[in-house]
Formats: C-alpha cells, structure tokens, sequence
C-alpha cells in the first residue's frame, strides 16, 4: 500500500457551474480482450505499457481525488480486469471505504474475467458491479463483441452472484442488432435480481462501420416499451447519470442514459482519468489536464492538487455530442477505451 505524503484536510473539488464532483472514473488500461463494434475496430493500436500510470501511481492519484470530497470511484478501462495484478489496486483502495472517506468503489467490466477475480473483488470491498451485456444469444454476442463468448460471461455473472455482489447490466441499444432482445434483456435481469440500464451509442472513436447504422434513440426503445410494460417514474439515483424507472409487472427498476437524445449534464458530478493520467471533465469534450507528469516528476501533494483545480475550471456546462450525419464521422477521434467506460 502506498504511503500518503499528507493527511490534510483539503477543500471540495466544485466547478465553476456550482456542481461538486464527487464522483471519479478512472481507466487503468485501455486494453480489452473483447472488440465490441460501438467501441473500438477490430485492429487496434494500443498504448505503450510505459505510458500507462503504475498501480502506485493510480493509488496516489485516486487517493488525492478522495482528500477533496470524491465518494464513488469507479475502475474502468478498456476492461480492467485484464489489467495486471488489478486486485492489488482494489485492495489497496479499500482503506478510504474502512477510513469512511469513500462511500464506494466499484467498476464496470465485460464480465470476461470475473470468474476469476469476482471473490477478490468482493474482499477487496467491492459491493456492486456494471457488467456490459447486449444480447442473450450467443452468435449474435460473438458478432458484437467480434471475440467474445456468451458462455464465459454467464459462468462470470454466477460468480459473482456467488460472490455476493450486486450486478448491474449495462446495454447499449443498437438498432438493427439487439432492438429485438431489449424485453428479453429486461426480463433476463430482473429475474436474477440485476438492475439493468440502456445506453444510446455514442460518437467516439474510429470503428469499422457507421455511427448512424448503430444509433437507436433510447426515446424510441422507452415508446417501444411502453406497449408492453408499465413504467413508473422513481426517484432512484446510483450515483450516475442514468434517469430510472420501475417496470411494475417484474418489480425491477430499468434505467436510460441518453447522451444524445436527452443529456444530464446540468447535474454532472462527474470527472474521469485515463490510463495515462490525463484528467478529462467531460466525455464530450477534449479540454484536459495531464496529472502523469506532475506524478512523475515527484511533485508534491499540494502541486498535484493544484493541476486537479486547473482540470476544475476547465469542466464545461455540457457535452456537444452529435453524429455528423454528412460525414458520418464521431464527435471525438478519442475512443471510449482510451477515456474509460
């Protein structure tokens, strides 16, 4: 476990728009043994191993996110868990939970691995995972995620209901592809007892293909819906920007994070961190801070805060997200993998 050069209290980390971010994503690679056709192209480029932030590394700078007030943090990649002795940085998270400074510390995964890490994860004091499924049917997940075994992510959601973790599925509503299987998605998480959360596509990255074949409007999938269930509005907040509702004939609750259609940003909480340690404020924009060199360069506690409060007044009121529907193009060359899921 790394050692804190201070136990300082510091001020809160608010942007100039007045909303406290309290929530961090944080990418420990952008490498991923699946290549779903939304996130990346089947042949990618990937980082230099050296221009990703060690373990110790990640712990220190986490760790000054949680000195100013962050509550949540969440692990991302790419999929972490492919990540070189990950669990190391779970476990060595784990004492801002027993210190009471951070309310939670999760991530989101494809599930690929979770077989194998899902009792760690659970010591290390995770209580509640994001796993990424779009189909239930296991040529069309080959198809989507190009390498991908529908089968060894059922064996990784038994292991983490084993493992006593709450599970989330996360499903990006792709038209043309999975638009048939959304009730299905919905049945087959409510049963196992999963919260369950439909995400538009979003316009980042070079991919094989086009953003408008993919892009199905969540307002369209909630109209769908509707024929079928009773939706009702809830109040229930997990933190992120998903809006819920409970579908009363399954009592579970079904959430919708609608970046095109209708953003959330007026009440972002949010600020992520790639795996190379550039601090972004907003997925929809490129403004940014680089926290790898002043890491590096042996900077101080205080002259790593002070980088975070630059990155603070660099947050914008909102994302500009569109598909360039003349060009075809996405709003961003940045694909998700390098920001984090």
């Amino acid at each position: 476990m790394s050692v804190r050069q201070n136990q300082q209290p510091q001020t809160a980390l608010v942007d100039r728009y007045g909303r406290s971010v309290t929530y961090l994503r944080v990418s420990v690679t952008d490498r991923c043994d699946l290549r779903c056709v939304y996130c990346m192209a089947e042949n990618m480029s990937f980082l230099p191993r050296r221009d990703l932030l060690t373990l110790e590394e990640l712990d220190r700078l986490c760790s000054a996110f949680v000195d100013r007030g962050v509550r949540k943090l969440r692990i991302t990649g790419g999929e972490p868990l492919v990540r070189k002795n990950i669990i190391w940085l779970f476990q060595a998270l784990s004492r801002h939970l027993q210190s009471g400074r951070l309310d939670e510390l999760t991530l989101t995964t494809n599930g690929s691995q979770l077989k194998r890490f899902a009792a760690d994860l659970k010591n290390a004091g995770v209580e509640r995972i994001n796993v990424s499924l779009d189909t239930l049917q296991p040529d069309r997940f080959r198809a989507i995620t190009r390498w991908g075994d529908l089968a060894t992510v059922m064996r990784g959601l038994d292991a983490a209901d084993a493992a006593g973790l709450k599970v989330k599925i996360n499903a990006v509503a792709l038209k043309g592809t999975n638009e048939d299987e959304i009730d299905d998605l919905i049945r087959f998480s409510h049963d196992r007892g999963y919260d369950i959360t439909f995400i538009e596509t979003m316009p980042l990255g070079e991919i094989d293909g086009g953003r408008l074949d993919q892009y199905l409007p969540l307002s369209i999938v909630r109209a769908r819906l509707l024929d079928r269930w009773t939706l009702d509005d809830i109040d229930h907040n997990s933190g992120g920007p998903a809006r819920y509702v409970r579908v009363r004939e399954t009592g579970g609750r079904l959430g919708f994070i609608t970046p095109m259609t209708h953003n959330f940003c007026e009440s972002c909480n949010r600020v992520r961190v790639t795996c190379t340690g550039t601090l972004y404020m907003c997925l929809g924009q490129e403004d940014a801070v680089d926290l790898r060199e002043p890491l590096r360069a042996g900077a101080s506690d205080a002259a790593l805060q002070a980088a975070i409060d630059e990155g603070m007044l660099l947050k914008p009121k909102g994302h500009d997200f569109v598909i360039d529907r003349g060009a075809n193009r996405p709003a961003l060359s940045r694909h998700m993998s390098v920001t984090g899921g």
